[in-house]
């Protein structure tokens, strides 16, 4: 003991507790390794990612070669800072040596390497894994006999240790994920959030209602089909006899508009341009009628109960709204259109769909029960209110400013319930 220099046990504990917060930091940085990001990684060829997910298959041997390695240093580095203590002042100092390695040991060996390896995982658990692989092959016999040990013990507790199972994110993790990833700009995590709602909401949800589905019926006029085709802002139109029950088809309307402006369109011709009507079942859900809409090439259909009858109609960029926001502006959309006065007030119609206005304004108006403004303004009052009578809709106070034996039409609400900055620039929620 007394061959060596002073000095020399000095470098050896100082090695001892550097080769110590090598272990500790390499332990944290391997643990806190994002699995989506370390398989991206090593999917795009980077050979210490696909080291670190080799050696994360098998977390018992990781944990066996890193507590092996680390408590047998520490362990090296009592003894050595005992000698020191001996050689020093003998027995009355080994305590305070003692004391003042631990001290050292947590800071330089624990505190600090391992915030550093929570700081910057990557780098550490890459570079680390070249050490473990060849670490774990030249010493596999005791970690195999530790890991068996261990095991073992796990069993009798009815655990089994295997390799790292595989589990698959849910809807609502995966939703928590875009909602806290910093790295997304809001447009994106918009697009993103709005395909989770696709689950979520259904045909009804985003239809146009029967009473404000426009069409043509054959019993009218010549001249006044004529001036309908002409003067429809929509793409499709569907074609019934009196009654959209007795439903013919659905016309294209890009598709006619050649023949209209030669004059060549009659009845007949009109008739035959009509595709087969295709209709939704009620209760469908968006993500669902997105990949109807994809497999049958279709763009438009008509949703109907149980019963048959129609309920209302739908197209794919209703569908895609859901995903990106109003798609341009339709007819549909500026009766649905919400006016800020000039002292605030905000002008909603009543036929505005409950999910559409949550989205605009950022509110959180229940989307159980009525799908419109208006249906949710009579399942509260149980009555068809008259105009001026006040009501307060979730946390937001209104009052009806017109209505008719039907329902009500507008309603406003005062300037503390819309936001109070401006929205971030996302289509999904301004305000048209």
């Amino acid at each position: 003991m007394d061959r060596f220099p002073l000095w020399a046990y000095f470098v050896l504990l100082a090695l001892l507790i550097l080769a110590s917060g090598f272990f500790s930091a390499s332990e944290t940085a391997l643990m806190r390794l994002g699995r989506y990001r370390l398989r991206h990684l090593v999917r795009s060829g980077h050979h210490g990612a696909r080291l670190a997910e080799k050696l994360l298959t098998r977390p018992d041997r990781l944990l066996g070669i890193i507590l092996l390695g680390n408590n047998s240093i520490n362990i090296a580095a009592s003894s050595i800072a005992t000698i020191l203590a001996l050689r020093l002042g003998g027995d009355r100092v080994v305590a305070i040596a003692m004391g003042i390695l631990t001290f050292v040991i947590l800071i330089f060996a624990e505190v600090a390497p391992k915030t550093l390896a929570a700081l910057k995982p990557e780098p550490i658990a890459f570079g680390s894994s070249y050490v473990y692989i060849v670490l774990l092959k030249a010493l596999y016999p005791l970690v195999w006999l530790l890991n068996t040990l261990a095991n073992g013990l796990l069993r009798l507790f009815g655990l089994r240790v295997g390799k790292l199972e595989e589990h698959s994110l849910g809807r609502e993790e995966l939703r928590t994920l875009v909602l806290e990833s910093g790295n997304l700009a809001a447009r994106r995590q918009q697009l993103l959030l709005g395909v989770f709602e696709l689950e979520e909401a259904t045909v009804e949800d985003v239809m146009l209602p029967r009473g404000r589905i426009e069409g043509i019926d054959m019993a009218a006029g010549w001249e006044d089909i004529e001036q309908r085709l002409r003067a429809s802002r929509h793409a499709y139109l569907p074609l019934y006899r009196e009654s959209i029950e007795d439903i013919i088809g659905m016309l294209h309307v890009r598709e006619l508009l050649p023949v209209l402006l030669s004059g060549e369109l009659d009845p007949e011709r009109l008739r035959n341009t009509a595709h087969e009507p295709y209709f939704i079942p009620e209760g469908t859900t968006l993500a669902r009628q997105l990949i109807h809409f994809q497999r049958r090439n279709l763009r438009c259909g008509l949703v109907v109960d149980e019963y048959g009858d129609i309920l209302g109609l739908l197209t794919l960029a209703d569908v895609l709204s859901e995903i990106a926001g109003e798609l341009g502006s339709t007819v549909s959309d500026r009766r649905d259109e919400i006016l800020r006065e000039a002292n605030g007030e905000i002008l909603v119609p009543g036929s505005i769909g409950i999910r559409t206005l949550n989205r605009r304004l950022g509110w959180h108006l229940p989307l159980e029960g009525p799908r419109t403004l208006n249906g949710l303004v009579l399942e509260q009052l149980e009555t068809i209110p008259r105009p001026g009578v006040r009501l307060t809709l979730g946390t937001h106070p209104a009052e009806v400013v017109e209505a008719n034996p039907n329902g009500v039409l507008l309603l406003r609400f005062p300037p503390a319930t819309g936001r109070t900055h401006p929205p971030k620039e996302d289509p999904r929620q301004g305000i048209q």
